[in-house]
């Protein structure tokens, strides 16, 4: 029995194939420590978890919800990206509930590009921007995201026809897989080329909360114009520790939204009640949690950057993020380099390869392991050579 051509064409998901080499390393009673998914080990803030209890002792969140989310959940993002990042949205029209925003990206792309489109996807980049375009029978082109220029593409250098026939633009600053971050000087960039090229802009921001050293990351839509153009997608995952959970939204154009909501109403039945009421509580409520989430992870990214250095591994520190993208050595290839890790020292790192091809010399370690774990990474680290 066949599957769709469009199935066939998607590359293995990256995640599913190393927790397959994890559990074999495991098996062999390797202890394993997982620096390869970004999925936090820290638990969802106390009172978002009881406003989601009592929100499902209340038998009007047991049916179906809306589909474009409670008012009262949008009015709270809306809320909540004036006070953060000094954007003002109209709630009823400007905000979309998502169940998370990975589902968002890919009913986005199908919503908006037909089989002559074409979609301008960074490269290395998040799997889903390049995959629901395949999804959506389009074409893509590969903006390069080089170390020289900082992993920040190169607008201008995008073929003048390539520009003229592309429909959407996928970014994603601060940056996963590279951790790189931006100043609003790159969002005018875009904003001018968008309109240029009447390209319609898809931001991906979960890691807008996550920032060290008194960075500070821009909206997308804190740039003059860019609502003209363009959404922002983000999410509680990574702000809140509710990777779990769900729930994310999409903010910006009313008309882009207007066409992510009928392409969702026709695929799901929305986000449900109870969990939008712990968002509320989240977006709402006190911020200390975030604060201390980075307090956190900013212990854990300068052991794990100061200890890669130390044993001949580059890794420059993040501003944003919870990720360490560090250069392989260069007498391996990105997957070959994971599989010694994991192998050699019970390491799970993520192939830059598996981000695409201009991934390749590079790692992705993840901060969402304890300190005392990441310690012990190191020290597995420091018996290995990997002096070039």
């Amino acid at each position: 029995m066949r599957v769709a051509r469009r199935l066939t064409s998607l590359p293995p998901y990256l995640f599913d194939a190393l927790d397959a080499k994890k559990e074999e390393e495991a098996k062999k009673g390797v202890e394993i420590i997982d620096l390869g998914v970004g999925d936090p080990d820290i638990p969802t803030p106390p009172h978002i978890i009881r406003a989601c209890c009592e929100a499902l002792k209340d038998a009007r969140n047991h049916r179906y919800p809306s589909y474009e989310g409670m008012l009262e959940f949008r009015q709270a993002v809306a809320s909540w990206y004036k006070r953060r990042k000094g954007v003002s949205l109209y709630a009823e029209r400007e905000v979309l509930a998502l169940i998370g925003s990975k589902e968002g990206i890919a009913h986005a792309a199908i919503a908006f590009l037909d089989r002559e489109d074409i979609a301008l996807v960074p490269d290395p980049a998040y799997p889903v921007y390049k995959n629901a375009t395949i999804l959506a029978d389009a074409a893509y082109h590969e903006m390069p995201l080089l170390e020289e220029n900082n992993f920040i593409p190169d607008l201008w250098s995008i073929p003048p026809d390539i520009a003229r026939r592309a429909k959407i633009m996928f970014l994603n600053y601060p940056n996963n897989p590279t951790a790189a971050s931006v100043t609003k000087d790159f969002f005018k960039e875009v904003v001018d080329f968008a309109k240029e090229y009447d390209i319609i802009v898809f931001h991906d921001n979960p890691y807008s909360e996550l920032t060290y050293d008194g960075y500070s990351a821009p909206s997308f839509l804190s740039v003059d114009g860019a609502i003209d153009v363009g959404i922002e997608f983000n999410s509680l995952s990574k702000t809140y520790n509710m990777t779990g959970w769900r729930i994310g939204f999409a903010v910006g154009n009313a008309d882009i939204i207007a066409g992510i909501r009928k392409m969702k109403t026709n695929i799901d039945s929305g986000t449900f009640q109870a969990i939008q009421i712990a968002a509320i509580a989240a977006l709402n409520g006190p911020q200390d949690c975030v604060d201390r989430n980075m307090e956190i992870y900013k212990r854990r990214r300068d052991i794990l950057v100061e200890c890669l250095n130390n044993v001949g591994i580059p890794a420059k520190k993040p501003r944003a993020t919870f990720y360490v993208w560090a250069k392989v050595p260069h007498k391996f290839s990105s997957i070959d380099f994971a599989m010694l890790l994991l192998k050699k020292a019970g390491i799970v790192a993520t192939p830059g390869i598996g981000f695409g091809k201009h991934g390749e010399g590079f790692v992705r370690f993840s901060l969402c392991v304890s300190e005392d774990k990441i310690r012990i990474a190191c020290e597995r680290l420091e018996k290995m050579n990997f002096e070039q």
